[in-house]
């Protein structure tokens, strides 16, 4: 199986879903994630509005503020990620990919329903199960 290519936008909003994930306190502030996952401020800003907007993070104002996972990590699946920040799943890495692999540009019809194909493989691809591999190898590159 080819290997999937997520934009660098869906990569830090995933890497930010799964510290929060992981997040024992319930919520972590921007400058936390940022630090965490050594993602840059202003774009982590943008990537928490989309991720907001699309229901898969809250956010508080104030002393006791910051982020947290607006539902449980097992509902949140890949698929759900880069809609929220690429749109369809065909505009995203996993699309881009199989245009390179050759597949033939879309019409709009073909494009949703390719969408509806790339999620149904990564749809089962959920936060929480990530949680688990994912921050334990982060933890294990760190100097």
């Amino acid at each position: 199986m080819a290997n999937m290519r997520l934009s660098a936008r869906a990569d830090y909003a995933l890497r930010a879903a799964i510290e929060l994930a992981a997040a024992h306190d319930g919520h972590v502030t921007a400058e936390q994630l940022a630090q965490a996952q050594n993602i840059p401020g202003k774009f982590l800003e943008t990537i928490l509005t989309h991720l907001r907007r699309s229901n898969i993070v809250r956010s508080q104002r104030g002393p006791d503020g910051g982020f947290w996972l607006a539902r449980p990590a097992s509902e949140i699946s890949l698929a759900d990620i880069i809609r929220a920040i690429d749109g369809l799943l065909t505009g995203s890495g996993a699309g881009q990919a199989f245009k390179a692999s050759g597949g033939a540009a879309m019409d709009g019809l073909n494009a949703r329903k390719l969408d509806r194909d790339v999620a149904g493989l990564i749809d089962s691809v959920v936060v929480d199960l990530m949680k688990d591999k994912v921050i334990p190898q982060m933890l294990k590159m760190k100097p």
